[in-house]
C-alpha cells in the first residue's frame, strides 16, 4: 500500500510539472530533486527501499504458509523446522527464486512488475469465484456463509472484473500488444 500512495504522489508531482518520461524509480527520484526539495530523492528511495523490503518478506511467507496448509501440511513461524520442513523450505525457495529471478542480468524489471501486475489481473476473477464458491458453502462455513446483500456485492463485483478482463484479453490480441 505504501508503495502505491509513493507512485501516486510521485506521478502527481512529476505530471504537473510535465514530466512524463519515467523509465524507472531512479529516473522518478532524480526527476523529484529539483521539484520536491533536495531530500524529496532521498525520501523516495527511502519508501521504496522500505516497500520493498516489507514485500519480500510478506509475500514468500504469506504464500508458503497458504500453500502448505493448502496441501495439509504443518505450517507457521512458531514452529521449528522439524516440525514444519515444507512450509520453511517452501519459504526458503520463494525467497531464494525471487532473489535469483531479480539479479537475471538484461532483464528489464519494469517490464516484470507489468506482467505481473497485468496476470494478477487476469487471475482474481477465477481465485473471487472459488473464494465466493466457497464462502457460500454451508458445510463449510456454518453460520458464517455469505449473506443475501453481500452475494450480490460479492458476484457483481466478480462479474466487472470479469468483463474488464475479457475487455483487456480482447484488446490486447486487437492491438496485438
Amino acid at each position: 500500500m505504501a508503495a502505491f500512495f509513493i507512485v501516486v504522489a510521485c506521478g502527481a508531482t512529476l505530471h504537473v510539472r510535465g514530466i512524463r518520461t519515467i523509465a524507472d524509480a531512479a529516473d522518478a527520484a532524480v526527476a523529484l530533486a529539483p521539484l520536491a526539495g533536495r531530500f524529496a530523492s532521498v525520501l523516495f528511495a527511502v519508501g521504496l527501499l522500505n516497500a520493498a523490503l516489507l514485500s519480500a518478506a510478506i509475500l514468500p511467507l504469506a504464500t508458503a504458509y497458504n500453500v502448505a496448509e493448502g496441501l495439509g501440511f504443518e505450517s507457521g513461524i512458531s514452529k521449528r523446522f522439524s516440525e514444519a520442513p515444507a512450509f520453511y523450505w517452501l519459504y526458503t525457495c520463494l525467497i531464494g527464486g525471487g532473489a535469483g529471478f531479480v539479479l537475471v542480468p538484461r532483464l528489464s524489471l519494469m517490464t516484470v512488475i507489468m506482467v505481473s501486475q497485468v496476470a494478477n489481473g487476469i487471475l482474481l476473477p477465477f481465485v473471487l469465484f472459488f473464494m465466493l464458491t466457497l464462502v457460500n458453502r454451508a458445510e463449510l462455513m456454518g453460520d458464517y456463509t455469505n449473506s443475501r446483500s453481500a452475494n450480490v456485492i460479492a458476484w457483481t463485483t466478480s462479474l466487472v472484473m470479469i468483463t474488464l478482463t475479457v475487455a483487456l484479453v480482447w484488446m490486447s490480441i486487437r492491438t496485438g500488444a
